[in-house]
């Protein structure tokens, strides 16, 4: 048939080209059925002759079409009418990337933020075994509205052509059977070139291009011929996008050049780990906005002693220097769940500087015997890779909190942050003067960061030997305080344990009324007895406190769904991301409240990035319950049924009378549709402890059992209680 506008294919009618490519040629059309246009790729002639090219084509398709990406153009279907086999899919109304970039590169803010879109596309694809293989600008789309769009996703794997030699004839096609190279010649990663297998860190590379075009206006590869811009490709190494725009951030040149390796081994292995990093970048322009602030990860110490049982004495020395620098103003901190994940990964100390964003790193060792320590602690330059200060400790035990200062002074000075007279004042003031009080408060902090039952009630007992030691050590008060509100919430809900919730954290504030941590403490204490109003005092003291501490935004945030706010609990959670982007949790139960506003798209994104943050976790710490039950929330809830239930129970199998692990099973096997298991789950939780009468009220995972008599009875048992 002639293709021409006018033309009716099946139930389209043509009305203009609008674009051409290897792909076939692309015509806006009208879906005479629908009555919406849409847009027609022709596929090429020797592609749609043959069968099994065309087997191959029709199963991408699907997987493509399948992943409703909101960054990825929507295949509608595919077919064929009067001998042309074409695929229909949604008709964009932009420009490429190809078309906006500037001749000096993109401003930053818009870089990482187009970026961080195509990065997240890329890792929802990956996680499908659906790989691009011919990322560039021309094949990603800005729409009229803002949108990033990325085209022909999955769908380069299927061209058929066999190359020349290099030579000038050689085209910057793309090619599909094993061993022919696959994409466009100038974002070709060099596996490709060598008419190797392409996987994902194929796609890193063409990714790593891209980023280095945005930044500079310009490719980190050329030449006057092809076998001269391959080589290039093969063998050139990359001059640092700072070096063009002295304004970039040093890390994103360490970027660029991870996504750029020549050795796939060595590259940024997934899109999942791009996805962070480029998260972390925004984070430090936000807080330091020309990237030029000093700025610190502080690692856990290693423990020297014989007996190998001073791991949380070496991580709580970290913490309380960790917490003494998050205070201060010039001076910007990785968090400790950051900082931390860094323990045992093998890394140097230049990888752990790029992988955290910052320009120093204090690592250090611990040997205690008895009452002596020998404390040792260097400083390092990232960048550079030497060493800024270093030092050595011999004191007794009682001095651990003067060294503790020291180190943080001298870390001050090496960086030149000038400090206020009240950070001056602050830096000096231990929590405690109790070394044995202090022993048992890291204990505490160790067993409380298990975050399950036995934990809790092991640093129960912790904090309550420190307060015996030192009634008024208030960091130990706030400890006692959360450990009680853990039991009240998942074990045992009673008036005596809410009663030591609200005593101990009301006690931390008079101690120290300063301390953002205990009134965040006492918010969580106040909101069990549904004084919602009191409870908000507090976090908004916090808040005021200290803008930056990760729990005051996260529990207000869990404070303000219980109550069914859920604009103000995203503003919360979101700012909390923003503040930890390792955290897995706030991601999450964002998406969760988007579905509940009706924004399934925006739910979508959270909860995919919120599912590759637990399971990065999960590959360090593969016993994290609550990254097990989390992420399988998320993947249940964007319809990976039955990897999300797999998740599920592997958390079961680990802790299988923890209340809190039983509610969220009932909200995940309810979302999947599978109603009396999750009714089995919540009366198991409820019989286990959990009382939360506001999640029951207003928690949307649980709207399909919700008018289950099981479920209603449930609900007045609670309100009796409360009553």
């Amino acid at each position: 048939m002639p293709v021409e506008p006018g033309a009716l294919l099946a139930h389209y009618r043509l009305i203009e080209k609008i674009g051409a490519g290897g792909m076939g040629v692309i015509w806006k059309a009208l879906d005479t059925r629908l009555q919406r246009e849409v847009a027609i790729k022709l596929l090429p002639e020797d592609l749609a002759t043959d069968a099994e090219s065309i087997g191959r084509f029709e199963r991408e398709a699907r997987a493509v079409a399948a992943l409703n990406h909101p960054n990825i153009v929507t295949i509608y279907s595919v077919e064929e009418a009067e001998g042309v086999r074409f695929f229909t899919m949604e008709l964009l109304v932009g420009r490429t990337l190809h078309e906006i970039l500037p001749k000096g590169g993109l401003p930053l803010d818009r870089l990482l933020e187009i970026s961080a879109v195509i990065a997240d596309a890329l890792a929802a694809a990956h996680e499908r075994g659906i790989v691009h293989r011919d990322l560039k600008p021309p094949n990603v789309v800005i729409t009229a509205g803002g949108r990033v769009k990325i085209l022909d996703f999955g769908l380069a794997k299927v061209r058929r052509t066999t190359p020349a030699a290099f030579g000038a004839d050689w085209t910057t096609g793309a090619w599909a059977r094993e061993g022919q190279l696959v994409g466009t010649l100038h974002y070709m990663a060099p596996e490709q070139l060598r008419g190797q297998p392409a996987d994902q860190r194929s796609d890193v590379f063409a990714l790593g291009i891209l980023l280095y075009e945005m930044a500079t206006g310009r490719r980190p590869f050329e030449g006057e011929s092809v076998p001269a811009l391959a080589a290039s490709i093969l063998m050139d190494a990359v001059v640092p996008p700072s070096r063009l725009r002295p304004e970039l951030p040093p890390r994103l040149d360490h970027l660029v050049a991870r996504c750029l390796e020549k050795d796939p081994a060595l590259r940024i292995p997934t899109a999942q780990e791009l996805c962070t990093e480029l998260a972390e970048i925004r984070r430090g322009q936000a807080e330091s906005p020309r990237g030029t602030g000093p700025s610190i990860a502080v690692l856990p110490f290693s423990d020297m002693s014989q007996a190998k049982d001073q791991e949380y004495f070496c991580e709580g020395i970290a913490e309380e220097i960790i917490n003494a620098l998050t205070r201060l103003e010039g001076l910007r901190v990785a968090s400790r769940i950051s900082s931390f994940q860094m323990k045992g990964a093998g890394l140097d100390s230049r990888e752990i500087g790029r992988r955290l964003g910052v320009t120093t790193l204090l690592e250090g060792s611990v040997r205690k015997a008895e009452e002596r320590l020998r404390v040792t602690a260097q400083l390092i330059d990232v960048q550079e890779g030497y060493g800024l200060w270093s030092e050595r400790y011999d004191r007794d035990m009682k001095d651990i909190f003067a060294i503790q200062d020291e180190i943080a002074r001298r870390i001050v000075e090496a960086l030149r942050v000038t400090l206020s007279p009240s950070e001056q004042a602050a830096m000096g003031k231990p929590a405690t003067t109790d070394v044995q009080a202090y022993d048992y408060y890291l204990r505490g902090r160790k067993f409380f960061n298990q975050y399950n039952r036995r934990g809790v009630e092991l640093a129960r007992r912790m904090f309550q030997h420190a307060i015996e030691l030192d009634p008024g050590y208030a960091l130990a008060h706030t400890g006692l305080a959360d450990c009680s509100t853990y039991i009240y919430m998942h074990v045992l809900g009673t008036d005596e344990i809410r009663e030591s919730a609200l005593v101990s954290g009301r006690r931390a504030v008079e101690l120290d009324p300063g301390l953002a941590q205990a009134h965040v403490s006492l918010g969580l204490a106040l909101s069990l007895t549904r004084d919602h109003d009191a409870a908000e005092r507090e976090f908004e003291t916090a808040l005021q406190l200290d803008p930056r501490l990760f729990e005051a935004h996260y529990f207000y945030a869990r404070d303000c769904f219980m109550q069914g706010k859920l604009e103000k609990a995203l503003e919360l959670y979101d700012r909390a991301s923003e503040l930890r982007p390792e955290d897995y949790q706030s991601p999450l139960l964002v998406g969760q409240i988007y579905e509940d506003l009706g924004q399934p798209e925006q739910a979508a994104v959270h909860r995919r990035k919120g599912v590759r943050i637990a399971a990065q976790r999960l590959e360090f710490h593969p016993d994290d319950v609550r990254a097990l039950y989390m992420g399988a929330n998320g993947l249940v809830a964007l319809g990976e049924r039955e990897r999300g239930l797999e998740w599920a129970q592997r958390a079961l199998g680990l802790d299988p009378v923890d209340a809190m692990l039983l509610y969220n099973l009932a909200c995940i096997y309810a979302i999947a549709g599978r109603p009396e298991e999750a009714l089995d789950f919540i009366e198991r939780s409820v019989r286990a402890g959990m009382n939360r009468l506001g999640w029951l009220q207003h928690d949307s995972n649980l709207d399909s059992i919700r008018q289950h008599p099981r479920y209603q009875a449930l609900v007045r048992q609670l309100e009796e209680t409360a009553a």
